[in-house]
């Protein structure tokens, strides 16, 4: 069995590698470049991406939802097929929805925890990981008696805290190389810590309980665990979590009824006015009828905004202010408010982010940084390599690579493009 990594040895993000054994390959994640923008990202040069036409190409599977390992799928040929976790690919495609996306994925078959499926020589076994994006894989592939063993990203401090637990606990055997992702190993310095998932929600509670007006906090709409993280806080500090519609059909999109959705106690929906237009033109009403109850209004938010904490995204903005500007009540909703960030804070320094430091610095609003990591520590790490005792440990997904083998044994640095042999 031979590997090629095509992008993301040297990176984080924008995953990809190739896989072949006895002329059949495979492909996992096909990820876009977290630096890419609006740019457009040319396919990785792997035959039958683009076409279908290689009949060697098996197929692509893809670990986890989130852009950076799933984001060029829609540029492949329809034929090529495609292995995803099942929330996984409903996420994907009810994202898909709000950005505009003409393509849905449409599964092969499901990845499902440590449920072998066989595809030419290879066998492939998903382990259900604990990571920020949900119904996230790391994946064992066996071809021709040789064992690799992909992470995708991992970490071992969020909800599911338990499947990294037991991936160290029972780990596959036998493992002859490990593509180990590398978030927080840093070109410099010591390598990062950070809050656990369940610090996160602490520190909101903490802020809510001293924050006399409204809680806003910018975080993103498919980081599950941070939804689940938000909303416990919120209903803690006797508040209401506001989600946008986008974030309400994440929750619907797990497919688990315990993750905060529509209908929850505490969970209520703000359909900003750029969804409801989108929903007139398309006739998709059934997307806002279906809220009930839970739906709430501007004019419910500034009545009461100590009542709520309130999702803090560039569409619901305009609401915001909007609600601030009527006359017809005298209570400002942003008095002695308070605003958090919760995603890496390399986001707030982009573009995008722009909006929401505008919105904060306007209206004097302190921003604060709550957040935990989709990533492992190097401590994690250690251990996982301890428990899966590889004969050779690959970086992948990090900034320093060559920094591996400080924290790790036996460390075999691949570059991008090389084909080398498991």
């Amino acid at each position: 069995m031979r590997v090629r990594i095509h992008r993301g040895a040297q990176e984080i993000g924008g995953n990809c590698i190739e896989i072949e054994a006895r002329g059949s390959r495979l492909v996992l994640d096909l990820g876009r470049p977290l630096d890419a923008g609006r740019d457009e990202v040319p396919l990785p040069a792997i035959s039958g991406l683009a076409d279908g036409a290689d009949g060697s190409l098996l197929g692509v599977v893809i670990s986890h939802p989130h852009q950076d390992h799933y984001g060029l799928l829609p540029q492949i040929a329809a034929s090529v097929p495609v292995f995803i976790g099942e929330s996984a690919q409903r996420l994907v495609n009810e994202a898909a929805w709000f950005i505009g996306a003409k393509q849905a994925i449409r599964a092969r078959e499901h990845l499902r925890h440590r449920r072998p499926l066989s595809l030419g020589p290879f066998r492939i076994t998903p382990f259900l990981n604990d990571h920020s994006a949900y119904d996230a894989y790391s994946l064992l592939i066996e071809a021709g008696g040789r064992r690799l063993f992909y992470t995708g990203d991992i970490r071992g401090s969020g909800r599911k805290a338990g499947m990294f637990e037991a991936l160290c606990t029972r780990p596959p055997r036998e493992v002859h190389s490990l593509l180990m992702e590398g978030t927080h190993v840093r070109p410099a310095g010591p390598a990062s810590q950070g809050l656990t998932e369940r610090g996160v929600e602490e520190e909101l509670l903490s802020l809510c309980r001293r924050t006399h007006g409204a809680v806003f906090v910018a975080y993103s709409g498919q980081n599950i665990d941070r939804l689940v993280s938000i909303h416990r806080a919120a209903l803690r500090a006797g508040r209401e979590l506001v989600v946008d519609l986008y974030g309400a059909t994440m929750g619907q999109a797990t497919g688990n009824p315990r993750i905060p959705q529509p209908g929850h106690r505490g969970l209520r929906v703000l359909v900003p006015q750029r969804q409801r237009v989108k929903i007139r033109k398309e006739g998709c009403f059934e997307r806002v009828n279906s809220l009930g109850r839970s739906r709430v209004y501007a004019d419910e938010l500034k009545a009461s905004p100590s009542k709520f904490i309130i999702t803090l995204r560039a569409n619901v903005l305009p609401d915001l202010e909007g609600c601030r500007s009527s006359r017809a009540e005298s209570r400002d909703p942003f008095s002695d408010a308070h605003a958090v960030w919760s995603m890496w804070d390399g986001y707030l320094e982009q573009h995008n982010s722009q909006r929401v430091r505008d919105f904060a610095a306007r209206h004097e609003v302190p921003l604060t940084s709550i957040h935990a990591s989709g990533h492992a520590t190097v401590p994690e790490l250690q251990r996982l390599v301890a428990s899966l005792a590889p004969e050779r440990v690959v970086p992948i997904h990090s900034s320093a690579t060559g920094r591996f083998a400080e924290f790790f044994p036996r460390v075999v640095n691949h570059p991008d493009g090389e084909w080398w042999t498991v």
